[in-house]
């Protein structure tokens, strides 16, 4: 997923847009993994968190971040990780 809000302000006329893209994980990539031994259900984890752990380390609280680290271990059904895993 790739959202991009964008706020726009021309004298007084403001315009305010917002566009998002979801899309499936890359068959290549899944396939890629899968032939190392990994399971379909474990790639498709691995590839998801490294996805959004991406995102997750630009937090700069690291309260905040440690919570949505937690988020994303359980969304993927997998019990959290270390703390600070992705420090």
């Amino acid at each position: 997923m790739d959202t991009r809000p964008q706020l726009e302000i021309f004298a007084e006329d403001v315009k305010c847009t917002h566009g998002a893209a979801v899309g499936e994980l890359e068959e290549e990539t899944l396939f890629y993994v899968k032939s190392r031994g990994i399971s379909e259900e474990n790639a498709r984890r691995l590839l998801t968190y490294g996805f959004a752990s991406e995102l997750i380390e630009r937090v700069k609280l690291g309260g905040v971040r440690l919570a949505l680290e937690q988020l994303l271990w359980k969304a993927l059904g997998t019990p959290a990780q270390t703390e600070g895993a992705l420090q």
